[in-house]
């Protein structure tokens, strides 16, 4: 044994035999909450696995048992373990994992309930909801989990078209005491969430700022998330302190602290996105996030959470192999039980695959020509929807649409003559915002603009309610990470949309990257780990 250099000990006595054969060595594998030996087979030389037993110094004998050499222990490894432990200890939560807000209430507050019972972070899907809305769900949520029950969130969506809906929605964040908001597609900041995010600092005995707002920035491009990640702008405090919607105290200890210390850095995903993958967009965010901590001096850390794409225990454990401090899910959850969309709906993504999506016009920024990713299988909204955004950059109103063009939107898209729908969304913005319908009448590029948004905005909520006559025109937004998912889970229990909760998906997600983590740290010490390991199975989990 003295002349095998790379042995640092000897395995013996385990209630089974080490593993060495590729059936033995994916159940030592899978068992990622025991401590596993690495050892040799001291006649043959392959190496192998060993559960329990006894592990002693370099001698062949223990008591006079046979040993194999051991070449190393790993420790056990929990999926609770695979992010930052700082994560879970900042908002209350056993494991590193977050369901996303997905708009218009399809993430559900029974979704977010879920999420908090189960120790995980859930955020309310608020965007394109009115307040009152808003203000059920958060009802809903605090009669379910009590309010002193603080480790779920809700959204805030930038709407540039709508900025007094975005501070009303803050405003009402703060008064009920939502201590955890994502903020979602902005592009600048706005005083509304700098006002989030500033509201009720304070310092403890010893000095440390405390924040009573924890605010996530879902981002995908370095020049937004450098304005998260750095201290709140002084005209933009100055301006909420003029207002008396901040202290000066306030004020002063955002200049001291980043924005947000939650950073989601968002792929490929679906919805708003700029379809980035992430592996190239990942450690750019890493080193601007180091780059600012320096210049500034931070002393508490900037978190980074990896989205997009995440719809698979290998996709999860590459996330957190390049250092994410959590994993935000969307996609995945949309055809969850819990989630707001039809049963029609979640059973068009389960029957979808890997490239059955497209990009298509954001209803919220269809002006500046912003897209987002929908589902293309089986609906023909994405194809509708690019048609209303080339005939809207092709003409200056709705007068001067041709004929053949208008009478084609009108069957296809609209079901009803343009006037008509024009007379609907003017209804609509006449109660919630009277200065689109006056801009309307003065440019008829913007009385198009919003006529367009008509369909883009009840698409959305077609798929949400299951029209079936308007299932042709459903809008539901998804990334690839769905069809990802779907592969995995074929031919097992989660298979079926009916069994496909939020919980069962993040706990096999986690479950799953705990042991492809396990496979890969096992896989750089030599063992020749089958290649089958990779593909965690699920399978119904409740611990």
């Amino acid at each position: 044994m003295g002349s095998d250099l790379s042995a640092i000990g000897v395995w013996t006595g385990g209630p089974e035999a080490p593993a060495f054969d590729a059936s033995a060595l994916v159940a030592a594998v899978h068992e990622v909450r025991e401590p596993v030996h690495v050892v040799r087979d001291g006649v043959a030389g392959r190496l192998g696995l060993a559960r329990g037993g006894h592990t002693s110094g370099l001698e062949k004998k223990s008591n006079g048992v046979p040993g194999y050499p051991l070449l190393g222990t790993l420790p056990a490894l929990y999926p609770e373990w695979l992010g930052d432990r700082s994560f879970s200890e900042a908002h209350g939560v056993r494991f590193p994992y977050v369901a996303g807000e997905m708009a218009n209430g399809i993430a559900t507050s029974r979704m977010v309930i879920a999420m908090a019972n189960a120790q995980m972070l859930g955020f309310f899907g608020a965007a394109g909801l009115s307040l009152d809305a808003i203000g059920r769900g958060l009802d809903e949520i605090e009669q379910a989990l009590g309010k002193g029950h603080t480790s779920w969130g809700s959204n805030l969506i930038h709407s540039p078209n709508e900025p007094d809906m975005e501070d009303a929605t803050c405003a009402l964040y703060i008064e009920r005491g939502v201590t955890r908001v994502s903020a979602s597609a902005f592009m600048e900041l706005t005083p509304a969430v700098v006002r989030y995010a500033a509201a009720g600092l304070t310092t403890d005995a010893r000095g440390a700022i405390v924040r009573k707002h924890h605010l996530f920035a879902k981002i995908s491009r370095a020049e937004v998330a450098r304005q998260f990640m750095a201290p709140a702008p002084k005209e933009i405090l100055d301006g909420l302190v003029a207002k008396g919607l901040l202290s000066a105290r306030e004020a002063s200890l955002a200049l001291r602290v980043p924005i947000a210390e939650d950073i989601t850095v968002e792929a490929d995903s679906g919805g708003h996105t700029d379809n980035r993958p992430l592996t190239a967009l990942f450690p750019l965010i890493q080193q601007l996030r180091d780059e600012i901590v320096r210049d500034h001096a931070f002393t508490r850390p900037i978190r980074l959470g990896a989205a997009g794409g995440i719809g698979t225990p290998a996709a999860v454990a590459a996330a957190f192999a390049m250092g994410a401090a959590f994993v935000l899910t969307g996609s995945v959850n949309q055809a969850a039980v819990e989630s707001g969309l039809s049963s029609e709906g979640k059973r068009m993504l389960a029957d979808m695959d890997f490239a059955d999506v497209m990009m298509a016009p954001a209803a919220d920024m269809f002006e500046l020509g912003v897209k987002v990713q929908v589902l293309k299988r089986g609906t023909m909204f994405g194809v509708r929807a690019l048609r209303l955004y080339d005939v809207y950059t092709m003409y200056d109103g709705l007068e001067a649409i041709p004929d053949a063009t208008r009478t084609k939107l009108e069957r296809e898209a609209f079901h009803a003559p343009l006037e008509e729908i024009w007379a609907a969304t003017r209804a609509f913005f006449e109660a919630r915002d009277p200065r689109e319908v006056a801009r309307a009448e003065r440019d008829p590029k913007h009385k198009m603009a919003l006529t367009f948004r008509w369909y883009l905005g009840k698409s959305s909520h077609w798929a949400i309610d299951g029209a079936r006559d308007r299932r042709a025109d459903y809008q539901i937004w998804c990334g690839p990470a769905q069809g990802a998912f779907n592969a995995w889970v074929k031919g097992t229990f989660l298979e079926a949309p009916e069994n496909r909760t939020v919980v069962q998906i993040a706990r096999n997600l986690l479950e799953g990257a705990a042991v492809v983590s396990r496979a890969q740290q096992l896989r750089t010490y030599g063992v020749p780990v089958p290649a089958s390991v990779f593909l965690y199975s699920p399978r119904p989990l409740t611990s």
